[in-house]
């Protein structure tokens, strides 16, 4: 064993944003037991909060919660829990008894050095090791790193962690931090590296430090890792790639076979039914060094599309990227899709052309293949105005492309380029503010209505668009409902998904809820009918 290195493995407590802590009594009794056998130096096992334990959260309130969980302590492992500097109230914490854990980690943000090592010292007066995370250590110029150093110094931790809190972080960004932390720290105090996932260089950027650190220093080190990258947004650097590294390249003894048991018995159950790890959300996160909460907040209150995520993060300001005021990032949200055009002329020209007339929406539920005659026989029996909704095929021609999301737009304008120039296109504003031949834009603002997660699905878009154009007889095929599977539900399974986070009973529920209340809005102005078997014709 190298024992110059140092590997934390920070699964139950960084992957516990994932899982609000809920990790489970055997999950968390077993993580823990592999990593002992793994042989991993620093078990992180949670958070220390200011609420009672849960029986199967890596949530405790005092060390002692955590005696239930540690079956069986390998001696020479050091068991952690980490403090947010400013949230949880040190009086309830007990002197160490070594009897649970035996380490405490705080974490503080830039600007607030001081404050959290004056935590860390009353944590160590109370006889635990004490180690520090710097988080966004990013945002330190080089004086700031020198007063940080100055006063981890005067606390002695154990270690000092850089943290690439936002995944933000290149090659020459943190060499810049751990070679002015190198000189400036004392020699006894480890230098750690904490990496996240958003640019898919958490791992490069671990094996970068450690070569660094171990060739061009005698300073001792700690690495961060997690079982699969299990952690907050991209997640880390992974524990099953970080021990085999270290096993080859600096003689360490780490038992990779328990690590890979650890992920084969514990982790498949949380890659089945939670999300983390690399996406495009989330490198605009770590491009912008943006708070991973403000992606989730555009994700799963509008289902943003990388392009306007990326817009919508650019026009804040860097201080306000790094929190999460939810409220100024509804604002933002709005200012993007208020892209305001003079829509009265094209306006008052479908009203023309369709005010009167039966309308057939075509939306691309699978319905439209395998009904495709119920649907033929209607078209050419009520001769209607036929509209294809977020979607284009081959299977009929449409008189109209009717299009909400930018990504559908942009799907179709590529594979399906012929059949899109055959008709006449009909954009929300969010898609396009300025419209090419056949090219009809409309204010995203005049169609859609608040109120609901997926407020702007394109069926009761297009009902709300028809009913201002005065339209009286609408029919519908291909709004059959989502099964549990996104290419299930549609007649072309590579189209774009608009549901991220692929909960479909409950959009089922709320596009049945939208379009009720839309039918009571029109009761007695518009008939609406099905042509197509559909969960919401009720």
């Amino acid at each position: 064993m190298n024992k110059r290195i140092t590997l934390l493995d920070c699964t139950l407590r960084d992957g516990a944003y994932i899982v609000e802590g809920n990790f489970g009594e055997e999950a968390i009794k077993g993580i823990i037991k592999k990593m002992q056998d793994a042989n991993a130096e620093i078990i992180e096992c949670g958070w220390l909060k200011d609420k009672e334990h849960t029986i199967g959260s890596t949530y405790f309130h005092v060390p002692s919660d955590l005696n239930h969980y540690m079956v069986a302590r390998k001696e020479g492992v050091t068991y952690s829990a980490m403090i947010d500097w400013n949230r949880y109230n040190l009086d309830n914490l007990p002197p160490c008894d070594g009897k649970s854990i035996n380490a405490i980690r705080v974490v503080f943000p830039h600007g607030k050095h001081k404050e959290g090592t004056a935590v860390a010292k009353a944590i160590k007066e109370k006889g635990y090791d004490v180690y520090l995370q710097a988080a966004n250590t990013l945002a330190y110029s080089n004086e700031d790193l020198v007063e940080l150093a100055k006063t981890v110094n005067e606390l002695e931790p154990l270690g000092l962690s850089i943290v690439d809190t936002f995944g933000a972080m290149y090659a020459e960004d943190l060499e810049r931090i751990m070679w002015v932390l190198n000189k400036e720290l004392k020699p006894s105090i480890k230098l750690g590296l904490h990496t996240h996932n958003n640019q898919q260089l958490a791992f490069a950027l671990t094996t970068h430090f450690i070569r660094a650190m171990m060739n061009e220093t005698k300073r001792d080190i700690i690495v961060d890792a997690s079982l699969n990258g299990m952690g907050r947004g991209a997640g880390n650097a992974t524990t099953e790639l970080v021990t085999t590294y270290l096993n080859r390249k600096y003689e360490c003894n780490y038992d990779v076979n328990a690590v890979l048991d650890a992920i084969d018995m514990y982790m498949d159950y949380f890659k089945a039914n939670y999300e983390w790890g690399y996406n495009t959300y989330y490198f605009v996160a770590g491009t912008y060094c943006c708070h991973v909460n403000n992606i989730a907040y555009l994700l799963n209150n509008h289902r943003t599309n990388s392009k306007d995520m990326r817009n919508i993060i650019e026009s804040m300001s860097p201080a306000d990227r790094r929190a999460y005021d939810y409220d100024l990032l509804e604002s933002k949200y709005i200012e993007n899709q208020n892209r305001i055009v003079d829509d009265e002329k094209a306006f008052n020209a479908l009203k023309a052309e369709l005010s009167g007339k039966k309308v057939l929406i075509i939306a691309p539920g699978k319905s439209i293949v395998d009904q495709k005659k119920k649907v033929e026989d209607y078209i050419s029996k009520e001769k209607p105005v036929t509209i294809a909704v977020n979607a284009v095929t081959k299977l009929y021609d449409t008189d109209y492309a009717f299009f909400v999301n930018p990504s559908r737009y942009q799907y179709a304008s590529e594979v399906h380029a012929n059949e899109l120039k055959k008709t006449k296109k009909i954009l929300l504003s969010n898609v396009k503010l300025e419209g090419e031949k056949d090219e009809i834009i409309i204010n995203f603002n005049h169609i859609i209505k608040r109120g609901w997660e997926h407020f702007d699905n394109a069926v009761i878009c297009s009902l709300r668009l028809l009913n201002k154009l005065g339209v009286k007889e609408v029919a519908i095929a291909g709004f059959d409902g989502f099964k549990n599977k996104y290419n299930l539900s549609y007649v072309e399974s590579s189209l774009p998904t608009l549901n991220p986070g692929n909960d479909w009973d409950k959009l089922n529920k709320e596009i049945e809820d939208m379009f009720s209340d839309f039918k009571q809005t029109v009761s007695g102005e518009m008939k609406i009918s099905f042509v197509t078997d559909s969960i919401f014709n009720k």
